[in-house]
């Protein structure tokens, strides 16, 4: 690996902390050099995240730059040989003590989060093995339409990509548009729709039929949504802020909510290591707290029958479990509903009806880590 790469992977890690994430930072550092090659941009982002995915196994006597160096060499040990590495070992020092009273720290999870992560994209419906041809990558999937991408050449550069053909989302991300299971012609609110990829998937399975309400609290998300659904011609949506509050963006009672709520993204630690150690127990209490009453307020936009769909991209029994046992209780007009099993060897996704919430674990299939519940409000 080149001085420059190490050089600038340095720059990133010295200056990351909990008010400057490194995954900011390192596209701060990208967007500001032209380097000639995205191979370099590729190999900086993984010297930076290979730093602090194995943190505790470096140690201080080296300088920065070697410390670097030498996180690479694990991760490339770890990638040719991963039982050279003890279960015991990785289950102490992949992630903080705190986590243990959270959820099991189990050798499978820990594993899963030292291996770099996998890069899903999301084809259009039934385009999936169309698009892996086209890539000249393998047509290997669990969830329908999902293609995991083993190349290296820069997608967004891709006329498929340009022209809508598929986006790049995470295979669990994915699976929770599916476990919504909307209908065509069906009202959905998107409630914390982010820059929008759930929302193009829940078009897609409505067939851009119905109407999708996508809010958040950020302008600029909303602005990359429909820049976003504008390249894949997706038109049945309307935007509006919401700040999660009790003032709702629209009077409208939905068949659907889905209220994929901000969380302390303790299920997103493969894909961004540098959280793992800024992430506090506080910050995991104060979310929980935050979730419940943003669920509260999205459930009053509920019409007789219609779904809710509570997910999270973290596994901290304090936003998952407790937070739906906590919910439940308070609002008996809601039951727990049915989930789809959506992971079918690339069949269309089939009802469990005793599954009225799923974890979806890295170590399964190799997205992130994610939470997911379902209730139906009763007559």
């Amino acid at each position: 690996m080149s001085s420059l790469v190490i050089h600038i992977a340095a720059e990133v890690v010295a200056r990351a902390d909990r008010e400057h994430p490194a995954d900011g930072l390192l596209r701060e550092a990208l967007a500001a050099r032209r380097l000639p090659t995205s191979e370099e941009t590729r190999e900086i982002s993984r010297a930076v995240f290979a730093y602090f995915r194995w943190l505790n196994w470096l140690d201080d006597v080296r300088s920065l730059s070697g410390k670097i160096e030498k996180a690479l060499e694990l991760a490339k040990a770890f990638a040719e040989r991963p039982h050279s590495f003890s279960d015991e070992k990785l289950i102490a020092r992949a992630v903080p003590d705190w986590v243990r009273l959270e959820l099991e720290v189990c050798a499978a999870w820990v594993r899963a989060l030292q291996a770099e992560p996998k890069l899903w994209l999301r084809a259009r419906p039934g385009q999936g093995r169309l698009l892996s041809e086209q890539l000249g990558t393998t047509w290997k999937s669990p969830l329908l339409d999902a293609v995991l991408y083993l190349g290296r050449e820069d997608l967004f550069r891709r006329p498929e990509f340009h022209a809508g053909g598929f986006e790049i989302q995470d295979l669990n991300s994915q699976a929770v548009g599916w476990l919504c299971a909307p209908l065509p012609g069906e009202t959905w609110w998107d409630a914390c729709a982010g820059q929008g990829g759930k929302t193009l998937l829940l078009s897609d399975l409505m067939q851009n039929k119905g109407l999708i309400w996508a809010s958040d609290r950020a302008a600029w998300r909303l602005q990359q949504l429909k820049r976003r659904a504008a390249r894949a011609k997706v038109f049945n949506f309307r935007s509006a802020l919401w700040d999660g509050g009790t003032k709702l963006p629209t009077k409208t009672k939905f068949h659907g909510v889905l209220l994929d709520a901000p969380c302390s993204g303790v299920g997103t630690w493969q894909r961004n290591p540098h959280a793992r150690w800024t992430t506090t127990p506080e910050d995991v209490r104060e979310l929980g707290a935050l979730q419940l009453r943003m669920l509260r307020h999205a459930a009053g936009a509920l019409r007789p029958e219609g779904k809710l769909i509570y997910a999270v991209c973290t596994l901290t029994k304090t936003e998952t479990t407790e937070v739906v046992e906590q919910f439940t209780a308070a609002h008996p007009e809601l039951a727990p509903a049915a989930l789809p099993e959506v992971f079918a060897a690339g069949a269309a996704p089939s009802l469990q009806p005793e599954r009225p919430s799923q974890f979806l674990w890295p170590q399964d299939f190799g997205g992130n880590g994610m939470f997911v519940a379902a209730w139906r409000k009763t007559n």
